[in-house]
């Protein structure tokens, strides 16, 4: 690996074409060992947060800074943001990278653009990490979100008078037109993303300051995502992480993913919300490295 430039340590940043403009694309190495590409959540939360370095001490992370987000590239027209775009940027950096194949990684909406590239890149993926995400959206998915919100906010609205404004922030009735304030609305509805914020504030503050939010990603316009369907068609290893507490994609929507992917393994992480790699390190960390363990012994 060392003598892949590609994958030196560091940031790296690429161009690649879209439609008749050139767009840079921005990524992030850190680590050795296997190679797993990570796309982060949102649409439009920075990478930051989901740094994982209990697996960069034996996996070489590649952490993608989407477009629209960071120091990547910016479209002209807000609405081309969604799930054919990222999934275009996140094969270019596959394609620079020059392997074979990779591991790929996606957590929450970055689940829904692994799962979209698995489904049209299925050669160029060794195994698929779907962490806290959904093979669906719609208004099934979203009204169960509202609904665990709402139950979040009445159990903690006495001594966290501040939840109260959680399922507005969510909803989007109060949504920014700028990155500040949209930071700001996901920072203070960050909470509810772990099981138990409130118990562990001291430990868990310095990952709610992670979270950054960029605004235009969430104008953006596409077909409504539903790959159901298309996932008995996948064949590589497959590993699905959840957390057992987690609000918006929950273990409900893990398993739908589970009974449709062939052969995938299905890993529960106990008292723990969307964030199970700040929540519960050593869990996260034990389910990707036990399925890399198999995938590596089945000879994948």
């Amino acid at each position: 690996m060392t003598s892949n430039i590609a994958l030196s340590l560091g940031t790296h940043t690429i161009s690649v074409p879209h439609g008749s403009s050139v767009i840079d694309q921005r990524y992030h190495v850190a680590g050795s060992g296997p190679v797993c590409v990570v796309h982060p959540g949102g649409p439009g939360i920075g990478w930051d947060y989901l740094r994982m370095p209990d697996l960069e001490r034996c996996m070489t992370m590649v952490y993608v800074e989407p477009v629209g987000t960071g120091v990547s590239g910016r479209l002209a027209d807000p609405r081309g943001y969604n799930l054919g775009l990222y999934t275009h940027f996140l094969h270019a950096i596959v394609e620079h990278l020059d392997l074979p194949e990779v591991m790929v990684l996606g957590h929450s909406h970055g689940g829904f653009v692994a799962q979209r590239y698995a489904l049209d890149h299925p050669d160029r993926v060794a195994s698929l990490l779907l962490y806290d995400t959904s093979p669906v959206t719609g208004a099934v998915f979203w009204s169960a979100a509202v609904e665990n919100m709402e139950k979040y906010a009445r159990r903690h609205v006495a001594d966290h008078p501040e939840v109260a404004t959680y399922v507005a922030g969510l909803t989007g009735e109060t949504a920014p037109s700028d990155d500040e304030g949209a930071t700001e609305v996901l920072r203070r509805i960050s909470p509810a993303y772990f099981h138990d914020y409130w118990g562990h504030e001291a430990a868990f503050a310095a990952g709610r300051q992670a979270l950054r939010m960029y605004a235009a990603p969430a104008w953006g316009e596409g077909p409504a995502f539903d790959v159901r369907e298309e996932l008995p068609a996948l064949s590589m290893p497959t590993l699905v992480l959840v957390g057992d507490d987690d609000f918006i994609c929950g273990v409900r929507w893990a398993r739908m993913i589970h009974e449709a992917v062939p052969g995938s393994q299905l890993a529960v992480l106990d008292g723990t919300g969307h964030l199970g790699h700040i929540e519960s390190p050593v869990q996260f960390a034990g389910a990707v490295l036990a399925f890399l363990d198999a995938v590596t012994v089945g000879g994948s």
